[in-house]
């Protein structure tokens, strides 16, 4: 299939053929970034991960002092948000806006810090570590429709 492609233009959906298979998902974006860059009309392509797993990453120790601190930090930021929003609607003065952004960071500071402490402290010690979760998947196919597979062989340079 040789033509020449527009952003908008999209053949009919025909099922898909693997183009090419990779190890890491950096190898499939890569090879979908070159397409790109050259024209062809990336709406066809499509990258499937294969062979999915969830990973879990403990990070370290979580105890009640450290949830207190992972809680205080997130509802600080919560609070400086609540706090922009009051200063915002209440822009009477300089200073009425710096004291709801004040009391908002303090505030939720202070709440998140319990809430984190609690919730620690509930849990009885079934859980006492911090962890990052991902997907991960052991091969990723670059697939292209079926009817496009020739055309963006030719375009990534894949013999």
């Amino acid at each position: 299939m040789s033509a020449t492609y527009s952003h908008d233009q999209r053949p009919a959906r025909t099922g898909s053929q693997v183009l090419r298979e990779f190890d890491s998902y950096g190898q499939a974006q890569e090879l979908v970034d070159r397409l790109a860059d050259r024209g062809f009309p990336v709406g066809v392509v499509r990258i499937v991960g294969t062979g999915i797993r969830t990973v879990e990453q403990v990070t370290g120790r979580l105890t009640k002092g450290r949830a207190a601190a992972a809680g205080a930090a997130g509802g600080a930021w919560f609070g400086l948000l609540v706090g922009l929003l009051f200063g915002l609607l209440t822009l009477g003065s300089e200073t009425g806006v710096v004291a709801a952004l004040f009391g908002g960071l303090v505030l939720g500071g202070l709440w998140g810090a319990a809430f984190g402490f609690v919730a620690q402290w509930a849990n009885h010690g079934q859980r006492d570590f911090a962890s990052v979760e991902n997907l991960e998947a052991a091969r990723y196919a670059v697939e292209v429709e079926s009817g496009c597979l020739d055309e963006a062989a030719r375009v990534a340079g894949i013999a």
